[in-house]
C-alpha cells in the first residue's frame, strides 16, 4: 500500500525518517523494531528482542543491530548508520533509495552502479529472525561484510562495556553462537551459503546515543558488543540469507525459512487488513495466550487493557470467540488478586462486565456466558462491599469511594516524582458508572439464570436502587451541563475530562437520557479532535497541548490534554445511539486521519496517543491494544449504519 512506502528524499532526511519506526513481533514475544533507515533511536530498539522464561518471562534485546558494508575494488562503503552524541556515523542513509513495509520491511541501496536490497522478517513461530540480501546489480564482484552488534540485556536497560562478556563464539553450521553473559541463551547466527568467512575481532562499540532516549532526558548511552564480522563474495544475481535464532538452524532450509515467513505476511490490500494484522501481533502465546498492551515496550496480560482491548481485538479483528474465551480464562487465572482484593485501577475489574456484555452481543449465548463468568463477576461485585478492599469501597449511598493518600486510583494514573499528577479520590464518575453497569447486568443475568440466586437478585436490586438515585445527584451540573470527573469532600471537581462518557456508554446508565445532549455536546465542543478525544479540556489551567520534551513535561501531558484512540468506541457508540446514521460521516471522518497517519511513527501500526494539539503528531507505543481494538470496534458500527447513510 502505497502509506507503507517512501522516497529516496524522505529517507535522506533524517529528521523526518527517524521519526518512523519499524515493527514486527510474533507469538513467541519476540519483536523486531527499529526506524526505516535502521538507525536505533531508543533502547527498545533492535533486530532481535525475545521474551525469556527464566529472567520471569520479560523481553531481553539480543541482537541491536547488523552492520552492512559493500566493499569493492579495495573501497568499503558502509551501509550502517549510529548516532554518537550529535554526530550521526557512518552515513549509511545516504545510500538508500527505497524503502517498503509490506508485506516486509525492505530496504534498497544503491551505490554507484551496485543495487542492494535488505528485507527483513520475524519467524511468526519462534525466536528467529531472518535477513535477505539481494545483489540486484552490479558490474563487478563485490564482497559483502556484515558486523553483528549484540546487546544481551533487558529491553529497559542499558548496557556497557564490562570484564563478564563472554568474548568468545562457537562456530556452528555456516556460522558462528554467541553468548555474552551466563544463564542467557545462545543466540546463533548462520547463513544460507557455505562460502561466508568469520573472522574473530572482539570489541566494544562505544558511546552509542539513542537520540529519543537522549530527548527524553533518560539515559541514553550504550556501548555495544562486535564479536567479530562476516565476509561474502557476491556477483549480480546473488543472495544470501541471515538468521539470527536462539535454535541451531539447519542451514539448507533457511531460504525456505525467509520465503514461508514473507509469504505468511500477506499484503495489506485495504486499511480492514492493516488492522486485522496488527490486532493478530497484539495478541501472543508464548506460554499461554495473552495480549499485549502495546509493542514495544508496554507489557502483555495487564488486567485493564486486556478487558478494554479483549472484544475489539479477537471479536471484531480476528473472528474468534475461542480466542477471546482463552485469554479471558487466562486472565482470570492470573490477576485474581487485582479483580478480587486490591488494585491501584479501581474501575478495571468493573470492565469485565462490558467486555462480557460486548461477547454477549457479538452472539455468544448468554446463559451460557454467564453460567462460564457468572460467579467470577459475582465475585469481583462483592470485593467492592466495606471491609474488603482497602482502596475503594462501597458509601451507604450506593457510590464507590476511591482512597489512597497519594496514589492515583484510576486509568489516569500518571507520577511526577513520585506525586499523582491526577490522584482524583474520592467518587470517580466512570468507576461508578461501570459499578451501576456490573450490578445491573448481574442481577438482570442471574434472574434470568435456571439457577437463580434469590437473594443475589434482592441484595443486588437493592444496591443497583442507590447507586441510581445517588449517582446523577452526586455528579450532575446544572452551570456546565455536564458531569463532574469526580467528587470528593470538596465537592464536585468540574475539570472537563472524558471520563463521563463511560456514564452515557455503558448499557446500563445512570444518567436520565435527557441529560445525554448537554453532556455530549460539551464532550464534542471541548474534547474532540481530529486524532482521538482529549484527555483535558484547552479553557483548563493545567492543559498540556504537546506530548513531548522531559520525563516531566510529557508526565503533565499524558493526561493532561494528549488525546487516546481508545476513547473513540464510547463516544462513536453514544453518538450512534442518539442519532443513528446521520452521524455516519462524522464518525468516519474520526477515524480516517488514523489511517492517513499510518506512515508516521510505527509505520503500519495505531499509536497509543496524540497531541492535544495540532497537527496531532502521534506518541506512546508504536501499536497500541486498545487504539488497535477501538478503531476495529468503530468500523463495525460504521458497517452497521452504513446502509442508512447512503
Amino acid at each position: 500500500m502505497a502509506f507503507l512506502k517512501f522516497n529516496k528524499s524522505e529517507l535522506v532526511n533524517l529528521e523526518y525518517s527517524l521519526r518512523r519506526e519499524i515493527l514486527e513481533s510474533n507469538k513467541s514475544g519476540a519483536y523486531l523494531n527499529t526506524t526505516i533507515v535502521d538507525c536505533n533511536t531508543r533502547k527498545y530498539h533492535g533486530l532481535l528482542a525475545v521474551t525469556l522464561d527464566r529472567f520471569g518471562g520479560n523481553r531481553y534485546l539480543l541482537l541491536s543491530q547488523m552492520d552492512e558494508s559493500l566493499c569493492v575494488a579495495g573501497k568499503e562503503f558502509n551501509l550502517g548508520i549510529r548516532c554518537y552524541g550529535s554526530e550521526y556515523l557512518p552515513k549509511g542513509h545516504k545510500y538508500i533509495v527505497d524503502f517498503e513495509a509490506d508485506p516486509v520491511p525492505a530496504i534498497t541501496y544503491r551505490v554507484g552502479e551496485m543495487v542492494l536490497r535488505k528485507r527483513m522478517v520475524l519467524n511468526a513461530k519462534k525466536d528467529q529472525v531472518l535477513i535477505s540480501y539481494e545483489l540486484l546489480k552490479a558490474p563487478y564482484k563485490v564482497k559483502l561484510s556484515l558486523k553483528p552488534f549484540l546487546a544481551f540485556r533487558s529491553i529497559h536497560t542499558l548496557t556497557h562495556r564490562n570484564p563478564d562478556v563472554r568474548e568468545d563464539g562457537i562456530a556452528i553450521e555456516n556460522g558462528i553462537s554467541y553468548r555474552m553473559y551466563r544463564n542467557f541463551p545462545d543466540l546463533n547466527i548462520q547463513f544460507s551459503r557455505d562460502d561466508v568467512k568469520y573472522l574473530h575481532s572482539p570489541h566494544w562499540n562505544m558511546n552509542i546515543t539513542y537520540s529519543d532516549e537522549y530527548r527524553r532526558g533518560f539515559d541514553c548511552r550504550e556501548d555495544l558488543f562486535v564479536p567479530g564480522y562476516f565476509d561474502v563474495e557476491m556477483v549480480e544475481g546473488d543472495s544470501v540469507i541471515l538468521s539470527a535464532s536462539l535454535a541451531v538452524e539447519k542451514a539448507s532450509e533457511l531460504a525456505d525459512a525467509f520465503e514461508t515467513s514473507v509469504a505468511s505476511r500477506n499484503s495489506s490490500i485495504n486499511y480492514h487488513d492493516q488492522l486485522v494484522s496488527c490486532a493478530d501481533s497484539l495478541v501472543t502465546n508464548h506460554s499461554r495466550r495473552k495480549i499485549c498492551s502495546g509493542l514495544t515496550w508496554m507489557l502483555t496480560g495487564l488486567l485493564r487493557e486486556t478487558l478494554q482491548s479483549l472484544a475489539g481485538l479477537t471479536l471484531y479483528g480476528l473472528n474468534d470467540p475461542a480466542q477471546y474465551e482463552e485469554i479471558l480464562d487466562n486472565l482470570i487465572e492470573d490477576e485474581q488478586q487485582r479483580l478480587f482484593y486490591r488494585t491501584t485501577q479501581v474501575e478495571s475489574p468493573l470492565y469485565l462486565a462490558v467486555s462480557l456484555q460486548k461477547y454477549i452481543e457479538y452472539g455468544a449465548s448468554a446463559q451460557k456466558v454467564w453460567s462460564k463468568y457468572g460467579e467470577t463477576l459475582k465475585k469481583v461485585l462483592k470485593s467492592y462491599l466495606p471491609g474488603v478492599r482497602r482502596e475503594v469501597a462501597m458509601h451507604p449511598n450506593g457510590l464507590l469511594w476511591a482512597q489512597m493518600d497519594g496514589v492515583a486510583l484510576s486509568w489516569m494514573n500518571a507520577y511526577i516524582n513520585g506525586r499523582a499528577v491526577t490522584e482524583r479520590s474520592g467518587y470517580q464518575v466512570e468507576t461508578n458508572a461501570l459499578w451501576y453497569n456490573a450490578i445491573c447486568f448481574a442481577v438482570d443475568m442471574e434472574k434470568n439464570s435456571p439457577q437463580c440466586d434469590e437473594a443475589f437478585v434482592k441484595e443486588w436490586g437493592s444496591i443497583s436502587q442507590m447507586v441510581r438515585s445517588s449517582f446523577q445527584k452526586c455528579f450532575w451540573n446544572e452551570r456546565m451541563k455536564c458531569l463532574a470527573d469526580y467528587v470528593n469532600n470538596e465537592g464536585q471537581h468540574l475539570e472537563v475530562r472524558p471520563n463521563q462518557i463511560y456514564a452515557l456508554w455503558v448499557d446500563y446508565s445512570p444518567v436520565d437520557e435527557e441529560l445525554f445532549p448537554p453532556i455530549m455536546n460539551v464532550i464534542k465542543n471541548e474534547l474532540v479532535t481530529a486524532r482521538g478525544i482529549r484527555t483535558l479540556s484547552p479553557r483548563d489551567v493545567n492543559y498540556r497541548g504537546v506530548y513531548n520534551g522531559s520525563q516531566v513535561d510529557r508526565d503533565l501531558a499524558y493526561h493532561q490534554g494528549s488525546t487516546r484512540t481508545f476513547l473513540l468506541e464510547p463516544y462513536v457508540e453514544v453518538s450512534f445511539r442518539m442519532k443513528g446514521a446521520a452521524f455516519w460521516k462524522r464518525a468516519e471522518w474520526l477515524v480516517e486521519g488514523f489511517f492517513e497517519d499510518l506512515n508516521k511513527h510505527g509505520v503500519g501500526a495505531f499509536s497509543e496517543l496524540y497531541d492535544g494539539d495540532p497537527p496531532h503528531e502521534p506518541h506512546g507505543a508504536i501499536s497500541s491494544a486498545r487504539s488497535t481494538a477501538a478503531l476495529l470496534a468503530v468500523e463495525r458500527m460504521l458497517e452497521k449504519y452504513r446502509e442508512g447513510s447512503l
